[in-house]
């Protein structure tokens, strides 16, 4: 049953049946429109061609016709299409009852696994024939798994309804009524819980441990033969289901489950830009906008509630696990903490789903999910979720108050700015001094041989990290600040990635470099040797600052914070620590969109964006230490 929050896991079995018809298939093209949506053309037999869409975390079928795609394709997407276009699809199939659709991709000799997670925030993976990730769209880390490239990708384990003796063992050693044990524990779906326990004739509110299980079995079986194979797809004002339980008579029937869903689901932002829509009154169109969002801070409103309900319904469980993580993180690490949870087998420890040490937090499946921080009280946690509450609340009442007016708005003055105009140098690592100075450094062992090879002059300065794997650095003239040079050679060096605090440098002239090596001694790529005496600053702090600059251009510029506070309306602090590069320069563009109007926000769209944030992202772990206004 798929309402607008997504598909459930029965609906993703239709939807697997449903394609698996059209086999064979071979992959087209791959297509990105947004941070969460994407788009694959697969051709059929006798010249067929389909669209699949996929929005991570909500929804995946076939749609007639695709969104306009982006001039420059992303490179998640140029990803998939270097692995997959081409090849042919061996079969589409559902894990258990999970909301995961995966397909195997044949190419080659090499089999590749396209999985599409969507459960929860959602996620499009590639991993090779061993389920080993490639790549991920969104790199995450939580407490039972991890998707990030390199690793294995982990499928959940027993599915309770994959045979007689799973869900009886299900029902057995589930403390719930039974429909809640068929919702939530078998995966079912409230809706299919109910039909299943009306079908057999058991009360719903019987103790699961109670309920006949081979009764319920078949009830079962009967239900997903007809998901797999007589499907009658409907969809009514809040749901689209795969099949019609008769549960009312204002539906309306379609020919495939795809089809439903098409019509089902609300367009996406990119799909909004393509599709011709009627127009609309401006009155209309915003007081339409103040419905829209009265609802969504009425279902905020509610979630908050019931996250401080399940708090204090676990009082005891959260104080206990407040004390001792409070205890532990003063002593252990929160890597060590987290080891140490994962080796536990005990049902406490299996509830925290997920870690932040940067906000000394974890996260409990406490009947929903809730972020805990371990140095605040149960009553101060319970305080954070009042809080948003309190905010939603006042939020609401002044759309309602907005709705109650006839006044028109003021318009908001729109601002224009200036694009920073690309420079030769823009493609390395780059920086300029407080007082004006362009220093550059090395990306990689090729940049560092073309900047010395091509761009080392005579009045410039040579600087290094007197670390292994270092970005060769040149200074474009004469600096008093040096100290800031120092640090930009320290912070985009091996030292970062070792997780030090701070790092020698060392300077020398262009006529001390050499690539010529002594007899017997061997240069590699990107290395040069240098001779003669050198200037060492020892001890640099290792820091990087990005920002957002305005005026006179407007450019996400980076360097060390001394050099960029006095250009950017804001930028963040980083230094060494865990986090990844990817998961930073989100982190980073959400702080800086922050503290822009919504005006300014849609001004800066083409500016103000991940890619630009993680090109001054060093590699390697990094901790956001402070966030300011320039």
């Amino acid at each position: 049953m798929a309402s607008e929050q997504g598909m459930s896991g029965i609906d993703v079995m239709a939807m697997a049946s449903e394609l698996s018809t059209k086999l064979p298939l071979w992959v087209d093209k791959v297509y990105q429109f947004d941070t969460r949506t994407l788009a694959v053309r697969l051709n059929g037999g006798n010249k067929a061609k389909y669209q699949l869409i996929v929005e991570a975390g909500r929804r995946a079928h076939l749609v007639k016709d695709l969104p306009e795609p982006p001039k420059n394709p992303p490179q998640f997407a140029m990803l998939l299409r270097k692995y997959l276009s081409g090849g042919k699809v061996l079969a589409i199939r559902q894990h258990g009852l999970e909301r995961i659709l995966i397909f195997d991709i044949g190419k080659g000799s090499l089999t590749y696994h396209l999985i599409i997670e969507l459960f929860d925030e959602g996620n499009v993976i590639l991993a090779d024939d061993t389920y080993t990730i490639i790549k991920p769209l969104w790199h995450h880390r939580f407490r039972d798994r991890e998707v990030v490239p390199n690793v294995p990708y982990v499928l959940g384990g027993t599915d309770p309804t994959g045979s007689r003796e799973n869900l009886a063992a299900a029902l057995k050693n589930d403390g719930r009524d039974l429909v809640r044990a068929l919702a939530t524990g078998c995966m079912l779906g409230g809706m299919y819980a109910e039909y299943i326990c009306r079908k057999t004739g058991i009360d719903k509110s019987a103790p699961a441990v109670s309920a006949d299980p081979d009764a319920i079995f078949a009830a079962i079986q009967d239900l997903f033969s007809r998901v797999l194979h007589d499907r009658s797809p409907v969809i009514s004002a809040k749901h689209c289901e795969p099949v019609d339980l008769g549960e009312g008579n204002d539906v309306q029937s379609f020919p495939t489950f795809s089809e439903a869903l098409e019509a089902f689901f609300p367009l996406t932002k990119t799909e909004k830009k393509s599709a011709a829509r009627p127009k609309i009154a401006k009155e209309d169109r915003i007081r339409l906008h103040q419905e829209a969002a009265v609802k969504k801070f009425d279902a905020t409103i509610q979630k908050n509630g019931e996250i401080v309900n399940a708090i204090y319904e676990n009082y005891a469980f959260i104080r206990q696990l407040i004390t001792a993580l409070d205890i532990a993180s003063r002593q252990l690490s929160w890597q060590e903490i987290e080891k140490h949870l994962r080796d536990t087998v005990s049902d406490d420890a299996k509830k925290i789903t997920a870690f932040y040490p940067g906000e000394a937090a974890v996260e409990v499946d406490i009947g929903r999910r809730v972020r805990i921080h371990v140095h605040e009280s149960v009553e101060q946690n319970a305080g954070r979720y009042h809080d948003l509450i309190k905010k939603f609340k006042r939020k609401k009442a002044g759309a309602l108050a907005a709705m109650a007016t006839v006044h028109p708005k003021k318009k908001v003055q729109k601002r224009d700015f200036i694009p920073l105009k690309k420079q030769w140098y823009h493609r390395f690592r780059w920086f300029v001094t407080s007082d004006g100075v362009v220093v550059l450094g090395g990306r990689d062992a090729s940049q560092n041989e073309e900047l010395v090879k091509k761009y080392l002059a005579g009045g410039d300065l040579f600087v290094h990290a007197d670390i292994h794997g270092a970005s060769v650095v040149i200074v474009k003239g004469k600096t008093e600040r040096m100290d800031e040079v120092a640090q930009f050679a320290a912070s985009y060096s091996g030292a970062w990635r070792s997780g030090h605090g701070s790092a020698d440098v060392y300077s020398a002239l262009p006529a001390q470099v050499s690539k010529t090596p002594e007899s017997g001694e061997y240069v590699s790529r990107g290395s040069f040797i240098v001779r003669g005496e050198r200037t060492y600053y020892r001890d640099v702090p290792l820091a990087v600052g990005i920002g957002l600059m305005l005026e006179p251009q407007a450019a996400v510029i980076g360097g060390p914070p001394s050099a960029i506070r006095g250009r950017t309306a804001a930028y963040a602090e980083l230094t060494p620590g865990q986090f990844e590069p990817n998961d930073v320069a989100k982190k980073v563009l959400r702080e800086l969109k922050g503290k822009l109007t919504e005006e300014d926000g849609k001004a800066l769209r083409g500016i103000l964006n991940t890619e630009r944030v993680a090109a001054f992202v060093p590699p390697g772990g990094s901790d956001i230490v402070g966030h300011h206004e320039g």
